[in-house]
């Protein structure tokens, strides 16, 4: 039976991964939830372009891997002439389309850092996969760091598993003389609490 519809609280034990992850993939896909009341959906499209990214990223791929060969793939079949050589001037638009749709105006490639910067503050406790995400890395580069590696001024230190089976990282952060702060401690239990994500089931 053809889905016209599927709840967004059921999209996590779906694919296996956070909501806070969850989140994070429909912002970079730039999908809408249908909202109604207090419940939100995604339509049948929606499903299948997050089915396509979190099988891509389980084959270790990244989510900006999937969304090039998207854009590419959209720019192939918007092409009347296709199936021809394509010609210089041709390929360096193609080329400038592809960057314009990865790199969103307003500076917001620096918004990974803003949200490590928030599960920094409020103590979460990240999963492979989300790190993975915000990093813009495949999930197996980051179990590969080891027991602890650092990105952009952030601590990245294994701090169990998470619900799953991947692991859990505890964000801290390298005071001016370089010595790491101790990252604040919260069960996992406290990190899927409503102010971790406030949407209601």
């Amino acid at each position: 039976m053809e889905v016209d519809r599927f709840p967004l609280s059921q999209l996590p034990s779906r694919y296996g991964i956070a909501r806070s992850a969850l989140y994070t993939r429909l912002k970079d896909l730039q999908l809408g939830p249908i909202k109604e009341g207090r419940k939100a959906y995604v339509n049948a499209e929606q499903l299948q372009l997050l089915d396509d990214l979190h099988e891509h990223i389980q084959q270790g791929g990244t989510t900006g891997e999937f969304l090039k060969q998207r854009n590419t793939s959209a720019l192939v079949q918007d092409n009347p002439a296709q199936g021809s050589p394509i010609q210089p001037g041709a390929l360096v638009a193609v080329v400038e389309a592809i960057v314009k749709r990865l790199i969103p105006a307003g500076g917001s490639r620096l918004s990974y850092l803003r949200e490590l910067e928030e599960a920094y503050e409020k103590g979460w406790l990240l999963s492979t996969s989300e790190v993975a995400d915000l990093l813009r890395l495949s999930p197996k580069t980051v179990a590969s760091y080891g027991q602890e590696f650092e990105d952009g001024g952030f601590v990245f230190t294994r701090a169990g598993t998470r619900k799953g089976g991947e692991i859990a990282w505890a964000i801290g952060k390298k005071e001016e003389l370089g010595a790491p702060i101790k990252p604040s401690e919260i069960s996992i239990k406290e990190a899927f609490s409503s102010d971790y994500d406030p949407e209601p089931d």
